[in-house]
């Protein structure tokens, strides 16, 4: 027995002011929901993937999308946090009751409302998923700057694969009417320090960083024996989740070394190559990230990362299209709902129903979310059923 995507739900991702994070929630699900062609009382059990560390108030949000429908109430409803994978682990752990048959209708909802607090505010928040026996007071803009930092340290400077990395996912987000940045941006604007792209945390600019958003995103799964009375299927040919040390200092922090154990472990559990691949949706939370990603998922060697930029093997139209949806770089993220985005954005394309971000012939796609300074990592291979 194992999960089947068959329905998908999915707000704006952006500055929603006007919508509370409960709002954010409904909408996601009811979308869902509905695209699933379904009602509420067919959900057997939900899970919602939301980070927070007080970024809102709501510190018990589980039951919260039970106020869209009476036909929610008295359904189990449980919150799932793992840093910025929170969505991932809902889907994951929403995929294993169906899978130990102890549910055969799930809802997932990923959800994050940032916004409601300054870009300090969230800054601190967003700290508390790294080490504070050693990391506390440490920001990710930090962290990550330290990663870079050491990377380019041992690899040469990457300053101009990290500009057109950002260029790429703005550009692709111009084709995502939910991508909460639809706007172009020069390789120049990118790579040059100027008072409207300046330095956040060395060596990293204001265009190597994801954008602070609210947004929500939402799915619904099946047994794979209930297939038949759906139009579009999208299954899991691999699903893989492994958790490094946390503290940094106990990891080689020049590679995301436990990201590439869960690549090469999903490959073999779907029985592929990184070759067979279409496209790929990738945590690019840092432009850093995104090219130790390349190397982590075996497209490339250790350090050799930017030959794929300069290649443009990651373009639409290249060897591997990665991030179409504009990426956490354009696309936004709000923690919580980012994984829960990726599997329906990714479902979508293999399905064939990504609409403008469609990328033809789409069959085979890749989901890989991250939490914290690469330590909760999650890597999923979705395939059409139907």
């Amino acid at each position: 027995m194992d999960a089947r995507i068959v329905g998908w739900g999915h707000t704006k991702f952006g500055v929603h002011r006007d919508k509370s994070l409960e709002a954010l929630i409904q909408q996601a699900a009811s979308e869902a929901i509905k695209s699933a062609g379904l009602t509420p009382n067919d959900i057997d059990a939900i899970w919602l993937g939301h980070f927070n560390n007080s970024m809102v108030p709501d510190a018990f949000a589980a039951s919260l999308v039970l106020g869209m429908d009476d036909g929610l109430r008295f359904k189990p409803a449980t919150r799932v946090e793992n840093a910025c994978a929170s969505g991932s682990a809902a889907v994951y752990a929403a995929r294993n009751a169906i899978r130990a048959g102890d549910a055969r209708c799930v809802l997932v909802i990923g959800v994050e409302k940032m916004t409601e607090l300054d870009t300090k505010g969230v800054t601190a928040a967003l700290a508390g998923a790294s080490y504070s026996a050693e990391e506390a007071g440490v920001s990710f803009p930090l962290i990550f700057g330290r990663i870079a930092a050491g990377y380019f340290d041992a690899f040469g400077d990457q300053s101009e694969p990290l500009a057109r990395i950002a260029v790429k996912n703005h550009e692709n987000a111009l084709s995502n009417p939910l991508a909460h940045l639809q706007r172009e941006v020069t390789f120049d604007f990118c790579n040059e320090v100027s008072e409207k792209n300046p330095m956040i945390a060395a060596p990293l600019r204001l265009t190597d960083c994801s954008l602070i958003s609210d947004g929500a995103a939402a799915l619904v799964m099946v047994a794979d024996d209930m297939t038949a009375d759906f139009d579009h299927v999208a299954g899991f040919r691999a699903a893989v989740q492994l958790n490094d040390f946390l503290p940094m200092s106990r990891r080689d922090m020049t590679e995301l070394t436990a990201a590439r154990r869960t690549f090469e472990t999903a490959y073999e559990m779907a029985g592929i190559t990184v070759d067979d691949l279409d496209l790929a949706e990738v945590h690019d939370c840092f432009t850093i990230a995104e090219l130790m990603i390349y190397e982590a998922m075996g497209l490339a060697e250790k350090g050799k990362g930017a030959s794929l930029v300069t290649e443009g093997a990651t373009l639409r139209g290249g060897r591997l299209p990665i991030n179409l949806s504009g990426g956490l770089k354009a696309k936004g993220h709000p923690v919580g709902a980012t994984g829960v985005s990726m599997h329906v954005l990714t479902a979508q394309q293999v399905t064939g129903q990504a609409g403008g971000v469609q990328l033809e012939g789409a069959e085979l796609a890749c989901v890989f979310n991250m939490g914290g300074s690469g330590v909760a990592n999650y890597c999923s291979i979705l395939e059409a059923v139907r």
